[in-house]
């Protein structure tokens, strides 16, 4: 992977409406990888931080966590991605 496609992988998991199932579609990595890719990446605090909020209840990380009516990877209002691609404008 290179510096742009792990600095996405980590916008990613910080956000808390991204699921990790998204992740694994865009780039192939379970939930399991991005926690090491994260544990590599960022400064021990920052994990540590990401790590609690990723297992609060406040946290959509994960499809069981999240309101069933919601049934996309992003916002309605976020521009056109396809596969982490940004479509021109």
């Amino acid at each position: 992977m290179d510096l742009i496609e792990i600095d996405r992988i980590i916008e990613m998991a910080w956000e808390d409406r991204t699921p990790f199932e998204a992740i694994k579609y865009q780039f192939g990595l379970s939930e399991q990888e991005v926690i090491t890719l994260m544990r590599k990446e960022l400064k021990r605090s920052s994990f540590n931080l990401w790590r609690k909020r990723v297992n609060s209840g406040i946290s959509q990380k994960h499809l069981q966590k999240r309101n069933p009516d919601i049934n996309r990877f992003k916002c309605a209002l976020q521009r056109v991605i396809s596969n982490n691609k940004i479509s021109k404008r």
